[in-house]
């Protein structure tokens, strides 16, 4: 029994080392290529349920990007606020915002992947930059540098959301999870593998849109517009990531644990269908993360190599910290570091206990 979970603990700690020098390190050391931006017309699109406040706060920093020619189109989908009445007031001072209405019907459910086709089949250039209501670009060459990437085979580009940084455990959860996650499909994404992008900051041409039929294949699911998209369309041959901090987005978090755990079920569900070579990629670091703390607790009390396993575990700490430190600082990330070695074991259990509870959702979960 010793043997084996010493076995399983080396094996987990090679595949984790694996991960970090040969993928996760991939962001740090990335060279952003010069791009020459050619001021195309640009279309973004916003989506907005119920968002008066956020627009107002938010909006004109959409509408106030230093780039010659773009539109923002926002579709305000069955609001119940007054967020008719902020786009009619914006729309008055900016003549590049457009609005259209999906008006309320309690007969006919529908999820965030219809108000962005309806967006989308709107706008009028093909260069296309998706954010959200509750988001706001760090600076004002945000729309340039996004879009400076679609040119020749480059369909697609990701962008980095942050999420703003506030008191509190749940907070600096959510922080940590939003790095990591962006650490993966960055560095994924650099050696040839996409396989998501967030919505929040998002890139790709209305042209590959209409190609893959929008979200047919994934329409019943009431998440996936923008993982499950990018996981469908993206080669490593179409895909550019943008890093630069001016392309950055901040979005608004979650207050309540009980209302990220419902985000993070949307989006466990959604992962559900990603490629095969994706899911298995993702599940294996989990997996052999959870394998790595579960086998070295147990090997630590049953066998006598205990310090020889402990120093194992050692170098691979420093190690994860140096990566995971360089990529904090590549995204513009702080105060994440300490914090990682408590979250490191204890998201995988996270998210594994919300995945099974997805098995006993069957309801329609809305995408507000």
């Amino acid at each position: 029994m010793q043997w084996f979970l010493i076995a399983v603990f080396l094996v987990s700690l090679l595949v984790q080392m694996g991960y970090y020098l040969m993928v996760y390190l991939r962001l740090p050391l990335y060279r952003q290529p010069k791009r020459r931006n050619t001021g195309r017309g640009t279309s973004v699109v916003i989506c907005a349920r119920n968002e008066s406040e956020n627009l107002q706060r938010f909006l004109p920093t959409v509408l106030e990007q230093d780039y010659p020619e773009y539109e923002v189109v926002v579709v305000n989908d069955a609001s119940t606020d007054d967020t008719e009445d902020v786009l009619a007031r914006f729309s008055a001072r900016y003549r590049h915002l457009r609005y259209t209405t999906i008006p309320c019907n309690d007969k006919f459910s529908h999820g965030k992947k219809l108000a962005l086709t309806v967006g989308i089949k709107s706008a009028r250039y093909d260069l296309l930059l998706l954010t959200d209501a509750d988001c706001s670009p760090v600076t004002g060459q945000w729309l340039r540098k996004m879009v400076s990437n679609l040119s020749g085979e480059r369909k697609i580009v990701l962008g980095y959301g942050k999420y703003e940084k506030r008191k509190g455990m749940l907070n600096c959860l959510i922080r940590y999870e939003t790095v990591f996650t962006a650490i993966q499909y960055f560095s994924f994404a650099i050696i040839g593998k996409p396989y998501m992008g967030v919505g929040r900051n998002l890139a790709y041409r209305k042209s590959l849109f209409f190609e893959n039929r929008g979200f047919a294949s994934h329409y019943h699911l009431a998440s996936g517009d923008d993982d499950l998209f990018v996981n469908e369309t993206a080669t490593g041959k179409n895909t550019a990531v943008e890093l630069s901090k001016e392309s950055h987005t901040v979005s608004v978090p979650e207050t309540s644990f009980g209302e990220w755990v419902k985000q993070k079920q949307r989006h466990l569900s959604a992962g559900n269908h990603y490629r095969t070579a994706s899911r298995i990629r993702l599940a294996g670091e989990l997996f052999s993360r959870f394998l790595l703390y579960a086998t070295l607790v147990a090997a630590c009390i049953l066998s006598p190599w205990k310090w020889h396993l402990l120093m194992a575990f050692g170098v691979l700490t420093a190690v994860k910290l140096l990566v995971f430190k360089l990529g904090m600082k590549r995204l513009d990330e702080r105060d994440l570091l300490l914090p990682s070695l408590l979250f490191d074991p204890l998201l995988p259990v996270l998210l594994g206990v919300i995945w099974f509870s997805n098995i006993f959702i069957t309801r329609y979960q809305s995408w507000k």
